[in-house]
């Protein structure tokens, strides 16, 4: 698979799923309630920030498919990174 679309694909699950933890309730309620379970502290701090939850949920898929470990942390960056511009994007200042 060329690695651009790889990378696009990821990106693009990092965003959706940092989306959903962070701006949605989820099927059923269910990320609302472990919202609401995991408080104030700092999982609940980390599921309230966009942009802070976007590192943590890069992190797995800069492992994927990664070779060494400096293309690793650039990954990491690069994915958060990317989904932090596209949040910006399809997020309309009120």
């Amino acid at each position: 698979m060329d690695q651009w679309f790889l990378f696009l694909l990821k990106g693009l699950a990092v965003w959706r799923i940092t989306h959903l933890l962070s701006n949605e309730d989820g099927p059923f309620d269910v990320v609302f309630t472990l919202r609401k379970r995991v408080g104030q502290g700092f999982f609940g701090t980390l599921l309230d920030c966009f942009y802070c939850l976007s590192i943590w949920i890069a992190l797995p898929f800069a492992f994927w498919k990664a070779g060494t470990v400096g293309i690793i942390l650039l990954q990491w960056v690069a994915l958060s990174g990317f989904a932090c511009v596209l949040e910006k994007a399809v997020t309309r200042n009120v």
